[in-house]
């Protein structure tokens, strides 16, 4: 869909409601809720304060933006672009976005019996199994974040997501056993999978080993839109796929992209803080929207691979910020899994800016590392 639009004001990140196909594995269960795979970044986008103009409105509300919009990945995308050169076709703009996250789908997605990812979990061969340089290099990526949280982050968790009911089945009515949670633990673990690069290969050590790149393939995808775009001579942007953002430049008003991170509340949606973004990434997890409660208690989407199951901690939601997507995505869900001491602790080490949202009796405490208030203050501060 192909649209002018003057944007007065960005979306919001959180954790949001998806279909049920594509890389994102979303299953809708009611109105306001979806369940979904532990390892997706749970991020969403909202609509908050968005106005859209036709083509041939005015431009005196700012420079003209192109916006486009689709669906990839189980999810739906964003993008827009600010003073396009004339003469650029948004069709055929569009058309070289659909076929590159078409290209993504074809080689990440679980739900394709043909994906290069696919084919591979089905392969039980301890051998290395070709794959191409991309998908190699988000399966490195997605072990490097394994290796720094400590396994927070696994790529290979599929059968306890399925387990606890947050994969394409239907949830389950009653706690599963500790023995099929030992039994799904041992067809698990991240150790297990190797990645070659040059030529470039996977290999699993376990015949059963499933990989699901839910959690970073969109950012990945966002990152890859994002390179495109900037191939194209387009330096003012803003690309959003299914809650994950990248944006450079400014917008239509010659300001800073402003994306509203959202309050952890299952119950509402509103804003709990704005951000600039600037030349950077950004990605949202949390467990406020894709959980089931059981008995009086609520069971997350958040599974611990260490455990097993759910984290049962009070940090409701992450963001982080990265020059690469692919990458503040992954982070966002290791952090998330952490908790509310371990998560900031290793985001300081590594100086991550994130921004950590924990539930306390009487609402929600903030805290921010030191490279987020850094990064905010310098995107906020006007040009010299």
């Amino acid at each position: 869909m192909l649209s002018q639009s003057y944007p007065l004001s960005g979306p919001v990140s959180g954790a949001g409601d998806r279909r049920p196909d594509g890389l994102s594995r979303d299953i809708h269960v009611a109105r306001g809720r979806s369940r979904r795979i532990v390892q997706a970044a749970a991020a969403g986008v909202i609509a908050f304060g968005w106005l859209s103009l036709l083509a041939g409105c005015s431009r005196d509300a700012g420079h003209p933006v192109l916006a486009l919009h689709g669906e990839t990945m189980g999810t739906t995308y964003s993008i827009q672009v600010v003073e396009a050169p004339p003469g650029r076709s948004p069709e055929a703009l569009q058309q070289r976005i659909d076929d590159l996250l078409e290209q993504v789908n074809a080689l990440m997605s679980t739900y394709r019996p043909d994906s290069q990812l696919s084919r591979f979990n089905a392969d039980r061969a301890s051998d290395w199994f070709p794959v191409s340089p991309e998908l190699a290099e988000v399966v490195s990526l997605a072990q490097q974040i394994s290796r720094v949280s400590g396994g927070a982050f696994d790529v290979t968790v599929g059968p306890l997501v399925d387990l606890w009911g947050f994969g394409p089945e239907v949830k389950p009515d009653r706690l599963p056993a500790q023995e099929a949670i030992d039994a799904a633990l041992a067809t698990t673990g991240y150790g297990h999978l190797s990645v070659r690069e040059r030529p470039a290969a996977l290999r699993k050590a376990l015949p059963g080993l499933h990989v699901d790149l839910s959690a970073i393939a969109k950012g990945y995808g966002v990152d890859r839109v994002a390179e495109l775009l900037e191939s194209e001579g387009l330096v003012d942007y803003l690309v959003e796929i299914g809650g994950e953002l990248r944006g450079r430049g400014r917008n239509g008003h010659g300001e800073p992209w402003r994306i509203a991170v959202e309050r952890p509340d299952a119950a509402s949606r509103s804003v709990f803080r704005v951000v600039a973004l600037r030349d950077v990434g950004m990605a949202t997890s949390g467990d406020y929207r894709n959980f089931f409660e059981l008995d009086g208690r609520r069971y997350s989407h958040s599974i611990d691979p260490s455990t097993g199951w759910p984290v049962t901690h009070a940090l409701a939601s992450v963001t982080v910020l990265d020059p690469r997507c692919a990458r503040a995505d992954a982070l966002a869900t290791a952090l998330l899994v952490l908790g509310p001491e371990a998560g900031p602790a290793l985001a300081r080490s590594l100086a991550v800016a994130a921004l950590f949202i924990s539930r306390e009796a009487d609402g929600y405490r903030a805290e921010a590392t030191e490279a987020f208030e850094a990064y905010v203050a310098t995107a906020d501060a006007p040009d010299p």
